[in-house]
């Protein structure tokens, strides 16, 4: 099997999916050298930044270039295959041996590049699945796609509210509804709350040095906020990476802003600029009216929820959050959880469409 100096793999990996890594891997096992080339149109929706990132972080030892490419596709036309050869060769910036790809227009794509055509299981038959399909239907396409396109595409859900007020209690009756579902499902990932195991680890050192130290004896610094709004968006990434079209929150960084006012007074600038990295989906607001105040050691402010719900729908709503408030029994807080999750899945994804192409 002839082996080349270098090689090249070019797409739009709009989204990138299992067929593009096998491609990419039976390149790299052939070639001392592999450029990724990766063409983006301005008009789709997933940004080139961020399919560069995605295919880098899959394939580490390959060098990944990105190019924007609004020239329509026009396999007939010569003067069409020119202007995108200019843009391909300079991003590539240097001679190809040989092109792999499982596209029907290599054959062409290697002439002009001087170089050989290497085709890859062109009929898919070992990774059925194309970019048109995952962008049709993701959740369907999900057992085909990387760790960081799933995060970047799960639907986030965060069930937040004052203490005592059923948050963890809905959030994991929300997660395990949809893994009873089965399929794709079965995996969806649930988020515990890490501000409380932050608590209960201050609350032991407390008690380390004094043991007959109490929660009212524990006090916070502002400075503790944004380790634990960043901890927190870590765990969600991490379940995002891992889990299915639908991750459910107990809480988010967004939340920890609110707890800083509530421990500290007003608030955290670096806590906001870290909620504003990730983006949620849903939010769903537990209401303090309908659930008495338990008392579990790390709670001391039944008086402060009405206000905490309150400044949490301020919040929301001032941000242009989209939530919905959660009242009555525990049934009917899941029943009305559940109504809107589905209405949410039911919304799909929505890609941008390609620039048209004629072949």
């Amino acid at each position: 099997m002839r082996r080349y100096a270098h090689g090249l793999v070019l797409g739009k990996f709009y989204p990138p999916h299992a067929g593009h890594h096998h491609l990419v891997r039976t390149a790299q096992d052939r070639c001392d050298r592999l450029t990724v080339l990766v063409c983006a149109a301005s008009v789709e929706s997933v940004p080139l930044a961020d399919r560069v990132a995605w295919m880098r972080e899959e394939h580490p030892g390959a060098d990944v270039v990105g190019a924007v490419d609004d020239i329509p596709v026009d396999l007939t036309d010569p003067a069409v295959w020119e202007a995108h050869m200019a843009i391909f060769r300079e991003a590539v910036g240097r001679p190809v041996d040989a092109v792999f790809t499982s596209e029907e227009y290599g054959t062409e794509l290697a002439r002009r590049f001087d170089a050989e055509e290497v085709c890859v299981d062109p009929a898919r038959t070992l990774f059925p699945v194309s970019g048109t399909a995952v962008r049709a239907d993701p959740a369907g396409c999900w057992d085909f796609l990387g760790p960081a396109v799933r995060a970047s595409l799960a639907r986030r859900v965060v069930v937040l509210g004052a203490e005592s007020t059923g948050t963890t209690t809905l959030s994991r009756a929300l997660a395990a509804h949809y893994r009873a579902r089965g399929g794709v499902w079965s995996a969806t990932g649930w988020v515990a709350e890490y501000g409380r195991r932050y608590s209960e680890e201050k609350l032991e050192a407390a008690r380390a040095a004094d043991p007959a130290a109490g929660w009212e004896d524990v006090t916070f610094a502002s400075e503790e906020f944004p380790v634990i709004a960043r901890r927190q968006d870590a765990e969600e990434e991490r379940a995002a990476r891992l889990g299915s079209p639908l991750l459910i929150c107990d809480t988010d960084s967004f939340a920890t802003g609110i707890w800083h006012e509530r421990y500290v007074g007003g608030r955290n600038e670096e806590v906001e600029k870290t909620a504003a990295l990730t983006r949620r989906d849903l939010y769903l607001l537990t209401d303090d009216a309908d659930v008495p105040f338990e008392d579990d050691g790390l709670r001391d402010g039944p008086h402060l929820r009405p206000w905490m719900t309150g400044r949490f729908r301020e919040e929301l709503e001032r941000t242009g959050r989209r939530f919905l408030v959660m009242r009555g029994s525990r049934e009917e807080r899941l029943a009305a959880a559940v109504e809107a999750v589905d209405e949410l899945l039911a919304e799909g994804w929505h890609f941008a469409d390609p620039l048209p192409e004629t072949r």
